[in-house]
């Protein structure tokens, strides 16, 4: 059956702060696509669009960032990808509504994944925002900034010019907020009632945010899915300036200057150019925000700034984080002395037999297998801890634990949430199940929708949820959705001494073993 679509000379049309705006209208939503809320020199920070006269098109997706290695097809059934085209003018945002009016409904900012160095605001089809919009009768916002040696290369060393190239992606979204704050009631949103939300890296970006006083004000609470809530760690010495140099020496040039001018390809592959002499060195490039004037730092190095203490969270991770290795075809097949003996293989003997009680005493239900690859959350737990000691606002945690119906069974991954958080699971096909993944995807997707709306993800039909703090109550989103207090306390403890936190700096990895998100 044909689905509803107009795009007239004159319809839809926006009038945005810098001119108008046309997009198009399908199936019950509003999409203006590629708009740009900023512009950039290279390494510095981004510049308010400059009017325009008569009406321009919204109508295809912007460039996205470009990275310094190119992507490849890689498991595109557990995530499905999407590539687009690369270039420098990346300073653009999408933007969908069920209507043109003046409701001012929520409004949801997407800050998309892979650290601060890959992904864009398309990559993964989970991220189009229509479902969402349309189905929480909301205004979904998702943005491209600048990454990697574009978006945070310190450079300060070369002159006050320079003094913020190391948080220029930041910046990047900050000026995104602005732009939001300046127009999207034109798009029927509430430029009060801003929730940004991200997942890994996204969720970095969150935190970052809350510790950037430029960002005050324009946006009311945040959502961090699989990352930005890792524990203490220490902070680590940056050596951008010997990056520099090398840069500088390989490509010819005298001075900083080369760096700023030379193409973009030529610059990445000046930078796989010097790997070895990197490596020489031990240096290994930091592509992430950096503590200065403009950020203020990581909470658990400088402490939460006055605003982040009032900002309400929603915070989680997934059971299985980089758990492919939990990706067992047929483990139900598997008998009980077998299992154990692959969980003593992998955690070794004198932890195989407390870890398989404690796991089952938390999930009864569930194939002790999946701790093949099962997730550290102590990080994600000492970071609600330090939220509620310190702050005013509620924070509330969550795990995502559901077994997707692959290989027999497959506990949830890195990203393998994001399509019931959007209510695109109709765009994925592995997150489809009759009878289950329908009423994940409504639980899961209202307590977004909720918290957005007034700050408290409990949700029709949801279990009750209490925010955390000494109940330490986590919601378990799964087949059967349930809200726990301290419930896997010492299965956590015991992970924590044998398996890595996903949120904790991880060691380097052979490149046939990476995973691209």
């Amino acid at each position: 059956m044909a689905k509803n679509f107009f795009c007239t000379t004159s319809d839809p049309v926006v009038k945005t702060k810098a001119g108008l705006l046309r997009g198009f209208f399908f199936d019950g939503v509003y999409r203006f696509h590629g708009v740009k809320y900023a512009t950039a020199d290279r390494f510095m920070p981004p510049k308010a669009v400059e009017p325009w006269d008569g009406v321009k098109d919204a109508l295809s997706y912007g460039y996205v960032a470009p990275l310094l290695s190119p992507n490849s097809p890689n498991g595109d059934l557990l995530i499905p990808h999407r590539f687009w085209v690369e270039d420098e003018d990346c300073l653009n945002l999408n933007v969908w509504t069920p209507a043109l009016d003046d409701k001012k409904r929520p409004v949801m900012v997407w800050f998309h994944g892979g650290g601060y160095s890959a992904g864009s605001s398309i990559e993964m089809v989970a991220y189009e925002g229509d479902e969402m919009s349309k189905n929480g009768d909301c205004v979904v916002v998702t943005v491209n900034h600048r990454l990697n040696i574009l978006g945070y290369f310190d450079l300060s060393a070369y002159g006050e010019e320079f003094a913020n190239s190391v948080n220029a992606g930041q910046a990047d979204l900050v000026a995104s907020l602005e732009w939001v704050r300046d127009n999207i009631a034109a798009f029927g949103g509430d430029p009060d009632n801003v929730t940004i939300f991200g997942q890994s890296g996204g969720g970095g970006k969150v935190i970052s945010l809350l510790q950037t006083p430029s960002a005050d004000g324009l946006f009311k609470r945040g959502i961090m899915m699989s990352g930005g809530a890792g524990g203490f760690r220490e902070p680590t010495l940056r050596r951008d300036k010997e990056i520099a140099e090398l840069l500088i020496e390989e490509l010819g040039g005298s001075d900083v200057s080369i760096l700023q001018t030379v193409e973009f390809e030529d610059l990445s592959r000046a930078m796989r150019a010097i790997k070895g002499k990197l490596d020489e060195k031990g240096i290994r490039p930091m592509w992430a925000p950096m503590a200065n004037d403009w950020y203020v730092g990581d909470p658990w190095n400088v402490g939460y700034t006055e605003h982040a203490k009032t900002v309400p969270l929603m915070v989680g991770s997934v059971i299985a984080e980089w758990g492919f290795a939990a990706n067992i075809p047929d483990m139900d097949s598997y008998a009980p002395e077998k299992r154990r003996e692959m969980i003593a293989g992998k955690y070794g003997e004198e932890n195989a037999d407390e870890l398989i009680s404690l796991f089952k005493e938390v999930y009864p239900e569930k194939n002790e297998l999946t701790l093949m690859g099962i997730s550290s959350r102590k990080g994600l737990l000492d970071f609600a801890d330090k939220r509620a000691a310190d702050c005013s606002a509620n924070t509330y945690i969550y795990l995502f634990t559901y077994q997707f119906p692959y290989n027999g069974g497959m506990p949830a991954w890195h990203c393998s949430d994001i399509p019931f958080a959007f209510h695109n699971t109709c765009r994925v096909a592995i997150a489809n199940e009759p009878g289950v993944s329908d009423g994940l995807e409504q639980a899961y997707f209202g307590a977004y929708m909720a918290f957005a709306k007034n700050g408290d993800p409990n949700a029709r039909g949801l279990v009750k949820w209490d925010a955390y703090n000494d109940n330490k109550t986590t919601m378990y989103f799964d087949a059967v959705t349930s809200g726990r207090q301290d419930a896997d306390y010492k299965l956590q403890q015991l992970l924590d001494k044998v398996v890595p936190s996903p949120f904790a700096p991880r060691k380097e990895v052979k490149k046939e073993e990476k995973m691209t998100f």
